[in-house]
């Protein structure tokens, strides 16, 4: 296959409008539930999946990438699904359906598999459209589709062209504004009992791979600091990397072997604050998650964060705040993977100021976007890297090898906040 060009769609980033306390109750909740190991959704359970299968005779599809921003809520699960559009923050791309190709603005979930349409601009059925006649119904944190299964053409970018692909066409959607649907590209095991008789139907990704669109089954995720309610700058790129999106190299680390971390996006870091070195985890084991918006750290960890910045918890946000004498005073913070050391700088630690109202927050004041897991360190999952982090990091979740890389960018020491 040519390796000329980049195999990726660019995303545009919203932010939700949800008040700051919404946003950390919502990812402590998925922390509980990260470390409950509920719908374990890393490598880790897409290798077992594919062992199990072996010994069923295809029990189901091949499973997709996963990264554990949610899950799908099937039937009988009490409760227990992770939130999937519950973030601060969302990503949506024009996708092309049918052939000629409808465009439909949605959501990117990598904590969700299923793709489907019709929440606002209807579906029209072209010459590739085929109906199975099958209902789909698929429950999320704070929405739900039901409608009926069809097979079409799904056009993500000139070089991602996906045929025969399953996909949802909403006959009643809540919780969606603004938005055609979801492109669902977490693991094939999310998309279990969502399709009448079907165990499993194929992601995105999965057919991409089946296809030989792609060489490998992983995403690399550029995000980038903004100061915009909305603003179009993220990419995907399915089975390869954008250099043009990166800085020196990418550092690889294998999967964690502590659970539950290791159930999912899990990987060991070191975190200290400041170069004088305040150590606040040390080998300690967490995640890498898209679908949490704050950077969030062991209770213990957080206190010692807490006493070294002078920060004060805001009760109208739930945030800590700073003062702007304390914010000239802050340092970075240094996290230690893979023994490269990726510096989050004192802009990088506050949420954009432009951006407070869309937070409930008061005009000028300084939020930090650190924030209290709630439970000890040493639990096996003291840690998680979330959207906070990673708008100044590219990230690859990398099925295939069962590894997590990152790789410092452009916008890493953007001042921007």
């Amino acid at each position: 296959m040519s390796h000329v060009a980049v195999k990726s769609i660019p995303f545009s980033t919203r932010l939700g409008g949800r008040h700051a306390k919404d946003i950390v109750a919502s990812d402590k909740a998925r922390a509980q539930k990260f470390l409950a190991g509920l719908h374990p959704h890393g490598p880790a359970a897409f290798h077992e999946a594919k062992r199990r299968r072996r010994g069923h005779h295809g029990s189901g599809g091949d499973t997709g990438s996963g990264t554990g921003t949610g899950t799908t809520a099937p039937s009988g699960s009490n409760g227990s699904s992770i939130d999937v559009t519950d973030a601060g923050v969302t990503y949506t791309a024009s996708v092309g359906v049918g052939n000629p190709a409808t465009e439909y603005t949605l959501l990117i979930d990598t904590g969700s598999s299923n793709t489907w349409v019709g929440a606002g601009k209807k579906y029209t059925p072209t010459s590739t459209a085929h109906s199975t006649g099958k209902s789909v119904n698929v429950s999320y944190g704070s929405g739900s589709f039901s409608g009926t299964e069809y097979t079409d053409t799904v056009t993500l970018s000139s070089n991602l062209v996906i045929q025969n692909q399953s996909i949802g066409v909403a006959s009643t959607a809540q919780g969606f504004n603004d938005v055609d649907g979801i492109l669902g590209i977490g693991p094939v095991d999310l998309t279990s009992t969502t399709v009448t008789g079907t165990s499993s139907v194929p992601t995105v990704t999965d057919n991409l791979y089946a296809q030989g669109t792609i060489p490998t089954e992983s995403i690399g995720i550029s995000y980038e600091p903004t100061t915009q309610a909305s603003a179009a700058n993220g990419e995907l790129s399915f089975g390869t990397t954008d250099s043009s999106k990166y800085t020196g190299e990418i550092t690889y680390v294998p999967i964690t072997s502590t659970s539950p971390a290791s159930q999912y996006w899990g990987i060991d870091q070191s975190l200290t604050y400041g170069s004088s070195g305040t150590s606040l985890l040390s080998g300690a084991a967490g995640i890498v998650d898209t679908g949490t918006t704050l950077l969030l750290i062991a209770t213990d960890a957080f206190q010692k964060y807490e006493k070294a910045t002078g920060a004060t918890m805001d009760q109208a946000t739930g945030l800590l705040t700073l003062t702007e004498e304390q914010f000239k005073n802050l340092k970075s913070l240094y996290f230690n993977i893979g023994g490269t050391t990726f510096e989050l700088t004192a802009d990088a630690q506050i949420w954009p100021r432009n951006l407070n109202s869309t937070i409930g927050g008061a005009e000028g004041k300084i939020y930090l976007v650190v924030s209290d897991l709630g439970s000890q360190s040493g639990s096996g999952l003291d840690f998680i890297d979330g959207f906070a982090f990673l708008q100044r990091f590219y990230s690859v979740f990398d099925t295939t090898n069962s590894r997590v890389g990152i790789a410092k960018t452009p916008w890493t020491d953007a001042t921007s906040n």
